[in-house]
């Protein structure tokens, strides 16, 4: 019997020299399908960190000729230093005495002729504003030049209470650099017409370091809330008029001087 008698052995294919596509191979060791749903949730993922960057990168532009060093800042009458913590034997953590370090350099430059040094002094025990004070005093700063404000439990209500209590217009604000773009937005925020000054602390506090510019992300997120809705801070408190007497006692001494040398 010849071939194209035999039904059975037909060729498989319809179409002469065309062969059949192989179909999908589902054997054993046959690597699964990646879930549906793990693409849309990576472009989720994706499409939020690409979100929460944009207020970090706000805060960076929108700060950028604020933002000097020690030798270019512009002079303001007051330098605020901004707390970042105590020893347990009460001196000032190397990055707040860091911070101070160049709160004695604007001083002794004549870059400032005042020193706020607003910190956390919520219980009893703790107490950031007299470390600080006590530490510019022990490197040379007068004392009547330094005034403590001790309800500074954050970076805003810093700023809003150097501006509503304390009556500053016009400061250099001063922290690590990580924290700078941030501290001045929320100082110029809340009406203080500021620039800044930062330690960069990475050669000698890397992991600190890191860690803080890696904080300061969703910290933007939080800052740009606090920038449209300005919430009140913890306390505000009565006028005080520390900073007003140092600067008095500033320009009196200035007068005096001048009239020495003119003599």
């Amino acid at each position: 019997m010849t071939t194209s008698e035999n039904p059975a052995e037909e060729p498989r294919s319809a179409v002469p020299g065309r062969a059949r596509e192989p179909g999908p191979v589902s054997g054993p060791g046959s690597a699964p399908a990646p879930p549906s749903w793990r693409r849309p949730l990576a472009l989720m993922a994706a499409a939020f960190t690409v979100l929460a960057c944009v207020p970090f990168v706000w805060v960076l532009v929108s700060t950028d000729g604020q933002r000097h060093t020690a030798g270019s800042v512009p002079d303001r009458p007051v330098a605020i230093v901004l707390g970042a913590g105590v020893r347990p034997d009460g001196l000032p953590s190397h990055l707040l005495a860091q911070r101070l370090e160049l709160a004695v350099e604007l001083y002794e430059a004549g870059s400032v002729q005042a020193v706020l040094v607003t910190g956390d002094n919520g219980v009893e025990h703790y107490n950031e504003t007299d470390a600080m004070a006590e530490y510019l005093v022990g490197r040379g700063v007068p004392g009547d030049r330094v005034v403590g404000d001790y309800a500074g439990f954050s970076t805003w209500d810093s700023c809003v209470r150097a501006r509503e209590v304390f009556g500053v217009e016009e400061a250099t604000v001063l922290t690590q650099d990580f924290h700078l773009p941030r501290a001045v937005r929320l100082c110029r925020a809340a009406g203080i017409d500021t620039v800044g000054v930062g330690d960069s602390s990475l050669r000698e506090r890397r992991t600190a370091t890191v860690y803080g510019w890696a904080r300061e992300v969703p910290a933007a997120v939080a800052a740009l809330g606090t920038v449209v809705f300005r919430p009140d801070p913890a306390f505000l408190g009565d006028y005080e008029s520390g900073v007003d007497e140092a600067l008095a006692g500033a320009a009196e001494e200035a007068a005096g001087a001048e009239g020495s040398g003119r003599s």
